[in-house]
């Protein structure tokens, strides 16, 4: 029996990812960025998280150049290609770091 099918029905499973880290320094935004993206290529049922430092990940115009990695941040633009259309930000979050919508 196939794990994604339930009597011979297909089973969506319902994800939520919870972005707290940075976007660089550590490999946790990219990772999941891309782990949303290939669970939606699935067709899974994605929601995307973003809190605490996880809301750098969705500032506009960053230059990485200094820190000599390659910005992803363009890469966001495809989760509404993918129908990734739950995407969560904490105001607190967003507060803390004198960030806005």
């Amino acid at each position: 029996m196939d794990p994604w099918e339930e009597d011979g029905v297909d089973v969506v499973k319902r994800f939520m990812y919870v972005n707290r880290k940075a976007p660089y320094g550590t490999i946790y935004a990219l990772e999941t960025l891309e782990v949303v993206l290939i669970a939606a290529a699935f067709d899974q049922d994605g929601s995307v998280v973003f809190l605490d430092d996880g809301v750098y990940q969705l500032k506009k115009n960053e230059d990485t150049a200094a820190i000599g990695m390659k910005n992803f941040s363009n890469t966001y633009r495809a989760l509404d290609d993918y129908d990734v259309e739950k995407i969560y930000v904490e105001q607190e979050s967003l507060e803390r770091r004198r960030l806005s919508v």
